[in-house]
């Protein structure tokens, strides 16, 4: 990195470097702070858990049951039967994505934990 540092007319130091320069530290900065975003807010899962993730029918079961709610609890929260709770934690039924969003808000996960990627 080439860094040139020159004194503007008022007396302060300013750094002058090309745009390329400057939009990489941008960039760090931005990987720098996303990281520590991770670092904190993230649920990290022990192989133990990974295994059982992998092995629920859907992220839905699996991050209810980590949570520690129950099927009843969560479908009272959501206003909705326990049974349809059921079949969408079973993968047999997809709901608006309204619900998702609720899920999400009440296990305390991202949404995008929930939504299947095909």
């Amino acid at each position: 990195m080439t860094v040139q540092t020159i004194v503007s007319p008022s007396g302060d130091e300013l750094v002058v470097m090309s745009r390329q320069e400057y939009q990489d530290l941008l960039d760090a900065r931005d990987h720098a702070a996303s990281m520590r975003e991770v670092a904190v807010a993230a649920d990290t899962l022990t192989d133990a858990e990974l295994g059982e993730y992998l092995a629920a029918p859907t992220a839905l079961a699996f991050w209810r049951k980590r949570r520690g709610s129950s099927r009843t609890d969560l479908a009272a929260q959501l206003r909705i039967a326990e049974a349809d709770l059921a079949a969408i934690e079973e993968g047999l039924r997809v709901e608006d994505i309204t619900i998702y969003a609720r899920l999400a808000a009440l296990l305390g996960i991202r949404i995008e934990d929930l939504i299947e990627q095909s």
